[in-house]
């Protein structure tokens, strides 16, 4: 895959963010059972701004270090009346960007700024009703979409697109890219964050850094990664290397590089909670900091009173029900180094989470018979986006998203859970 972003026609990029944010041994084992505890930290915080002068200053420079997205929220709610309608109450589908912005003194030692800037990562993260689950799943950013007209940063509009995903963000910032994903799935983005390069290394560098396992040695000049094989605990810089190294791990794909994504955040998730960092206000503070500092979100989570709100519930689930997968993908006829959906699986993928109906997922070597591994599998051909011309948003049945016989089985995807590990 390559790096630039898909332009209309001919896959360039052009003009820069628009309405929204902008941050101008192979083996597999299971890890003993973990829950979630951020609802706990941020409940902590919350005491402690309640309880004395220092926490409630704490409290209050945590709760400024958000950066509140105003612009794509007014953006959002201009389309309000095209964007899908929520099916289950209860349910949370969030919107994770990750940035490549090059500006900022920091992020510039990347790359040059050419003063645009794509998702270089985009997951969209569902929390089910009752917060039995949570399913994150990565959206490539060489995917083939229909990206709508945006606003661009001076004003004007763009012009409605077949491109890149990645081409969303980078003309019209997150609001174009909330609309270009609930077009693509029909599933109601309730929020939005994104974090930068930066806000990335602050935040692993907070918690002490994150342990990988690496089957063999790696150094990646372009990636900035040179490490020894086996058990080893990145620094944020290092691991920024990591989740974006294309050359010297995996197989050079976009799809394994989103995997080794995942399964990072599995792993921070678990140090995290080793550490019992969430429990300790020495090591809550820096993470907290961290944390805040390093996000941009819609308005309703830009503050720790909404951050809460959405966590509290998380910390009862099993790190085994903390699952990821890359949304159902092949290349694309038309150009190897593009990618577009396999169906029916994406579809079935986006219905289930839509009506918040259990997703199963499992490694490939382990999945049953009839899955789908991320790239071809079981699907039948790629998405029909000419349902998609002139605006038009097919219906349920157009899509052919509802089973003939009213019965949804579960059924099993690639990917793997936040209790996994191993070397690669």
């Amino acid at each position: 895959m390559t790096d630039t972003a898909g332009g209309p026609g001919d896959g360039k990029g052009v003009l820069g963010p628009g309405a929204g944010a902008s941050a101008t041994g192979r083996g597999l084992r299971g890890r003993r059972r973990r829950r979630w505890l951020g609802g706990s930290a941020l409940a902590g915080v919350v005491v402690l701004g309640g309880a004395a002068g220092v926490g409630w200053t704490v409290y209050t420079k945590l709760n400024g270090n958000i950066t509140p997205d105003e612009a794509a929220a007014a953006e959002l709610a201009r389309y309000e009346k095209e964007r899908p309608t929520a099916l289950v109450r209860g349910a949370q589908n969030i919107l994770l960007i990750g940035s490549d912005s090059r500006s900022g003194e920091d992020n510039s030692r990347y790359g040059r700024d050419p003063g645009t800037e794509r998702s270089d990562t985009a997951m969209l993260l569902h929390l089910s009703a009752g917060r039995h689950s949570v399913t994150g799943v990565s959206l490539p950013r060489d995917l083939m979409v229909a990206v709508p007209g945006c606003r661009r940063p001076d004003g004007s509009r763009s012009e409605p697109a077949f491109a890149q995903f990645n081409y969303a963000f980078e003309v019209g910032g997150s609001a174009c890219s909330v609309r270009t994903v609930e077009k693509l799935t029909r599933i109601r983005i309730d929020h939005h964050v994104v974090v930068d390069f930066h806000g990335f290394k602050e935040l692993v560098d907070a918690v002490d850094g994150v342990e990988v396992c690496l089957a063999r040695p790696v150094d990646d000049k372009a990636a900035r990664l040179r490490l020894p094989a086996g058990r080893v605990t990145l620094s944020g810089e290092q691991a920024l290397g990591y989740v974006r190294a294309r050359k010297s791990l995996g197989d050079g794909s976009d799809t394994e590089r989103m995997e080794r994504q995942q399964r990072f955040l599995g792993a921070l998730v678990n140090k995290v909670q080793s550490n019992r960092v969430l429990l300790n206000p020495v090591k809550l503070y820096p993470v907290l900091n961290a944390a805040t500092s390093a996000l941009t979100t819609d308005p309703d989570l830009a503050n720790l009173r909404g951050l809460y709100a959405l966590v509290r519930g998380l910390r009862d689930i099993p790190t085994e029900r903390v699952q990821f997968l890359t949304v159902p993908r092949e290349s694309w006829d038309q150009d190897a180094n593009r990618d577009q959906l396999v169906e029916p699986a994406a579809r079935k993928l986006f219905t289930r989470l839509r009506k918040d109906e259990p997703v199963t997922v499992a490694e490939a070597a382990s999945r049953p018979s009839g899955g789908n591994d991320g790239k071809g599998g079981s699907g039948t051909g790629g998405h029909d986006y000419r349902a998609y011309e002139n605006g038009h948003v097919p219906s349920a049945g157009e899509r052919g998203d509802e089973p003939a016989d009213g019965v949804s089985p579960t059924p099993t995807f690639s990917g793997n859970t936040a209790a996994e590990e191993r070397c690669e």
